[in-house]
């Protein structure tokens, strides 16, 4: 089935309404469009390279990062779009007056990979714009009514989910030019597992709650997990993400004592409150170390927060040890 098929499908039972099907099919053009531009890397221009700019964030802006959001706007324009909130700037991009969603991205997450040829992506969430969307841009994670992301790598991929469905399909870009195609549907997160996703050069950085976690981690058999374990890490959300939601596994971006992190690293409008409906829709947990971040009101657009994501038992042992270490 097309992603094309599969939207109008979802459009005539009722869990997508037509500006969301036009929101997620421009996504998917835009997508395109960035796979092709991310593949020229090196031939035509360094894309990898700081263009001199920086975004709402702070951060250096990459060539690719612009180049990706000027993508986006285009495919979005004239769609169900009202506004654009972007990772990149830092107010909302009006779209469409007649559009009724608000649609949140991070362009291209993992973006100073690509100069080593490591998957990168496009992440994003959509939402209700209540007739207003500037007054409604700070929403839960659970307003959400679709979310997903793409990845760029060996294949393109996407990963969604409708609010209204329980059910978490895949889609591959075909080479040959036949767009999107579904090669999985009920994606499941195991309850347990035997795998996780850390930078551990951090270590000592960590607060207790999560240096406990990982020192029960690494007693393996003899602790009290009574298992051994196995880190992967690439360093690339949406790459640690994609392989979370096809074998398992649970990801950990905690805070840390380093300056600018004491409350967490990835932005919860652009990247956590996503991937945390996809968690959930995919029988898996999405915490801050002591909640559901879809329980979480965004207090500004570029808010960080802690992400800890994946298999239920191991984000369950991590709120565990957060909830512990307040209560003592």
């Amino acid at each position: 089935m097309s992603l094309h098929e599969f939207l109008a499908s979802a459009q005539e039972q009722g869990h997508a309404d037509a500006d969301l099907v036009s929101v997620i099919r421009a996504l998917a053009i835009a997508a395109q469009d960035i796979d092709h531009l991310i593949r020229r890397d090196g031939l035509d221009e360094n894309l990898g390279s700081e263009i001199g700019g920086i975004n709402s964030d702070g951060d250096s802006q990459k060539a690719l990062d612009v180049r990706s959001e000027e993508i986006i706007i285009n495919h979005l324009e004239g769609q169900g779009a009202a506004a654009l909130l972007s990772e990149e700037q830092e107010d909302p991009i009006p779209l469409n007056d007649q559009g009724s969603l608000i649609v949140a991205v991070d362009p291209l997450d993992g973006s100073s990979n690509i100069s080593v040829n490591v998957t990168i992506g496009t992440i994003f969430s959509i939402l209700p714009s209540h007739g207003d969307a500037k007054a409604h841009s700070l929403q839960q994670g659970r307003d959400q009514i679709a979310a997903g992301f793409f990845t760029y790598g060996p294949q393109t991929t996407l990963i969604l989910c409708f609010a209204k469905t329980d059910d978490v399909v895949t889609f591959t870009l075909d080479p040959d030019g036949k767009g999107f195609l579904m090669t999985g549907e009920g994606l499941q997160i195991p309850t347990t597992t035997k795998e996780f996703a850390i930078n551990s050069a951090y270590t000592n950085h960590w607060f207790k709650p999560v240096q406990k976690w990982m020192t029960d981690t690494l007693d393996g058999q003899s602790g009290p997990q009574g298992k051994d374990y196995r880190m992967r890490w690439v360093g690339s959300l949406v790459s640690d993400a994609w392989r979370i939601f096809q074998r398992g596994g649970i990801f950990l971006y905690p805070a840390d004592r380093r300056q600018g992190n004491e409350t967490g690293r990835l932005r919860l409008v652009y990247e956590a409150n996503p991937i945390a409906l996809l968690a959930e829709k995919a029988g898996g947990k999405a915490s801050n170390g002591y909640g559901a971040i879809l329980d979480m009101t965004p207090e500004d657009l570029h808010q960080r927060v802690p992400l800890f994501f994946g298999a239920a038992s191991e984000v369950d042992r991590i709120e565990n040890e957060h909830n512990q270490e307040r209560d003592d």
